[in-house]
């Protein structure tokens, strides 16, 4: 398993929201470049960077901060605000190697799918954040975690069978940035049920034994913002899931 740092942009600051709400923001001092640098020099070597501007707008905003740290060694995954063919050129242009798809995997497939097959599977990441019901079934939300939808994560993956996707990002929006343990039952069942997909874990993580506990499950990478910007997790702790270290 890889371990994935994340990025969040919001006016060209690094930030983290609490449960993906705006007013619940934690903004951090240290420059993009720095941060940029220190997980470079971690080992790691993707990094995961979120527009939440463009999140929010519905469109690309920090697009200049975003070419910059496409110039660089990393390989970038991006998203926020991505909506048009237009948007996702330009991020591709940049440098950018990952496109992330957030919303409109779920409310326009068809025109993902068309995405996926025009640009290839390894180009497109579908973004699909799930709260869990009465049930425990994991069920979509959409704009910005604002909206919730009767369609199961299940149903949104098989949607895309044919059009050959291979990555998705799945948040638990109940335990992104708060620390309090990655939801390890969500990813074994998307593992179990989805084998073909590689998963990427989002939400939660706050040590090295989550991921750890994540790597035993087999999900391809684990997405990690706060751990990291504060510090949790030591240099020796990391190296096992950093393929650079």
């Amino acid at each position: 398993m890889e371990l994935i740092p994340a990025i969040d942009l919001r006016g060209g600051h690094v930030v983290r929201l609490l449960h993906g709400d705006f007013g619940q923001e934690t903004k951090y001092l240290v420059p993009v470049a720095e941060l940029y640098d220190r997980y470079v020099a971690l080992g790691a070597r993707r990094l995961h960077v979120v527009d939440l501007d463009g999140a929010r707008d519905g469109e690309p905003t920090n697009r200049e901060a975003i070419a910059q740290l496409a110039r660089g060694t990393l390989a970038l995954q991006v998203g926020g605000g991505l909506r048009t063919d237009a948007a996702i050129e330009d991020l591709f242009a940049c440098g950018v190697k990952r496109a992330v798809i957030g919303s409109l995997a779920a409310t326009e497939p068809e025109r993902v799918m068309r995405w996926i097959v025009q640009h290839g599977p390894e180009r497109i990441v579908l973004a699909l954040d799930v709260r869990l019901d009465g049930a425990g079934t994991p069920r979509i939300t959409t704009h910005g975690w604002k909206a919730q939808s009767d369609l199961t994560l299940w149903d949104a993956v098989a949607r895309y069978e044919d059009a050959g996707l291979r990555h998705v990002l799945c948040t638990d929006v109940g335990r992104d940035g708060a620390l309090t343990g990655p939801n390890v039952e969500l990813y074994a069942e998307a593992v179990r049920r989805c084998p073909h997909v590689a998963w990427q874990a989002s939400g939660g993580v706050r040590d090295a034994r989550d991921l750890a506990a994540l790597d035993t499950l087999h999900v391809a990478a684990a997405v990690s913002g706060k751990a990291l910007l504060e510090g949790r997790m030591t240099r020796e702790e990391l190296q096992p899931f950093l393929p650079g270290a």
